[in-house]
């Protein structure tokens, strides 16, 4: 399989967005007349925004009391927007990956990112056992990462790329296995893979229970090692039908934001609870301290890096044999309201 959509016939993909559109006609309501909105997003450092605005109730209380917030979690992006295809979610937190590929293979039908979230919080951790001093050291062995197609697999394999490496799956000698990242580190830590590109807490988590090192720290990769690791995607029909709901959640957000930056050990505590209520394992405070270190949170969806990731997927034929036209990906006016409502820097497109 080449990525979560790529394999897509024409009428697969025709017939995915009459769907699309039949999920767009109604939000769901529940039985004394609250509409429904359903919200995603990952256990991962990377979306602590999310794990503290549903824990302090802040989406909720924004949204107001005619509606009722429903959350999702999944383990990586390309699942999250195959529920955000099929109407299962109308908001959510995911990496430029798989938003990009959403929005491709929808033909700009099914989303829009509408703010950035986070920025770094991404490592490649190696088992000593390994033996991997340089990039070369990286032939021949076994990695992970969260899920094909999604954003560490392809930063994973364009690193490879760029150090004339190839996946085995793309006929070269570097076995790539996606795969959640609790497993990943079960794997990790019974010395069956030789390392894996994870986003924080996994990472750090790889670092003190698996007794890994890292190889490399994606922020080294980018300019100013600033990079989008996680945005705000919303489903365009949602937004369509409901552009007042999706201003309230943009002020939440952004509230959530200010509330991180300025109390950042109990927004910690927040998350590490959070995780601990999805993952079953909270994280010691020697590693949440280390985590946070490796990561920024941010409202600006940085969005060159963006477009820098879109010219890696397409370098590894992930997005067809055209490069795509992504100029309507964004639209971040509605955050920009908020912002300047708040007296706020504003960001900017593409």
């Amino acid at each position: 399989m080449r990525t979560l959509f790529t394999r897509f016939s024409p009428i697969i993909t025709f017939l995915m967005l009459l769907l699309l559109a039949s999920c767009g006609s109604q939000s769901p309501t529940t039985s004394s007349g609250q509409l429904i909105v359903r919200l995603g997003y990952f256990p991962n450092l990377t979306h602590a925004v999310a794990l503290v605005g549903v824990e302090r109730g802040t989406f909720q209380q924004a949204l107001g009391s005619n509606v009722k917030l429903e959350t999702k979690t999944f383990n990586a992006g390309p699942a999250l927007i195959e529920a955000l295809f099929a109407g299962a979610i109308d908001i959510g937190y995911v990496g430029p990956n798989p938003a990009i590929n959403g929005y491709v293979q929808s033909h700009g039908e099914a989303l829009r990112i509408i703010a950035g979230a986070s920025s770094g919080g991404v490592l490649f951790v190696v088992r000593p056992g390994a033996h991997i001093q340089s990039p070369k050291d990286l032939a021949n062995k076994k990695f992970a990462d969260p899920q094909l197609g999604g954003t560490q697999d392809v930063a994973l394999r364009y690193y490879l790329q760029q150090n004339g490496l190839k996946a085995a799956d793309k006929g070269g000698n570097v076995q790539i296995i996606p795969t959640d990242n609790a497993t990943i580190l079960t794997l990790f830590k019974a010395g069956k893979i030789d390392g894996a590109w994870v986003p924080e807490p996994w990472a750090t988590r790889l670092i003190v229970e698996g007794k890994g090192k890292v190889f490399l720290d994606e922020r080294s990769l980018w300019p100013g090692g600033k990079f989008v690791t996680t945005n705000v995607v919303v489903r365009k029909a949602f937004l369509d039908q409901h552009p007042d709901l999706v201003n309230k959640f943009l002020q939440a957000h952004v509230d959530t934001i200010e509330y991180i930056m300025g109390n950042p050990e109990s927004a910690k505590s927040i998350v590490n609870q959070e995780i601990k209520l999805i993952t079953g394992k909270a994280m010691t405070s020697k590693e949440l301290d280390l985590a946070y270190n490796n990561l920024d949170i941010t409202y600006d969806p940085l969005s060159d890096t963006l477009l820098q990731s879109a010219d890696r997927a397409f370098s590894l034929g992930f997005l067809g044999s055209s490069k795509p036209d992504l100029s309507g990906i964004y639209n971040l006016g509605p955050l920009n309201q908020v912002l300047s409502s708040k007296g706020l820097a504003t960001v900017a497109g593409p």
